[in-house]
């Protein structure tokens, strides 16, 4: 009985505040919603390919020094993700890449972190470019490495290749 009771409760309060929530400004909404509910950093990372299946990988200074990623970072406020990732690597490894237009999204709630996973090509007609010099004081190494060595991952670089792997595997016969 004591249950049913806290449940009402917390029924009516919950009504009374949605009726306040409802009387306030546009401004105000907006505000409440910012507060209470969790806000996640957003960024977009590229995994670069070349024909023969080589990843391009990328040491930062400000991570832990055995553990590679992938290049990309943070969206400005009101930028595109696809935008955000080829300034990313302009910024990082002074190159021009070619993305697809279907990225992954993966969600990490612990860490509050939403990344866009692009594919992508480094710009041009070379298949087996070298890797591109480090551009900026937060890129230390660059470097392609074949599918069967790859280095010791960051979490995100290692989240990224497990969705890219599941979103290219066949759908399961129906049977």
């Amino acid at each position: 009985m004591a249950g049913t009771a806290a449940v009402a409760a917390r029924q009516r309060v919950q009504t009374l505040l949605l009726g306040g929530y409802r009387r306030l400004p546009l401004w105000g909404r907006l505000l409440v919603v910012r507060t209470v509910t969790p806000s996640f950093h957003v960024g977009a990372l590229c995994v670069i390919e070349r024909p023969d299946g080589a990843l391009l990988l990328l040491r930062q200074s400000y991570r832990r020094k055995e553990a590679w990623g992938f290049p990309g970072g943070l969206l400005k406020r009101g930028e595109e993700p696809a935008d955000a990732v080829r300034r990313e690597i302009c910024e990082e490894l002074d190159v021009e890449v070619d993305v697809d237009d279907a990225p992954m999204v993966v969600v990490d709630a612990r860490h509050r972190r939403v990344d866009v996973v692009f594919k992508g090509r480094l710009a041009g007609d070379d298949p087996h470019p070298p890797p591109p010099a480090p551009a900026s004081p937060e890129i230390v190494e660059v470097r392609w490495f074949p599918p069967n060595e790859l280095p010791i991952l960051l979490p995100e670089a290692t989240t990224a290749l497990v969705e890219l792997a599941r979103a290219s595997r066949p759908a399961p016969e129906s049977g």
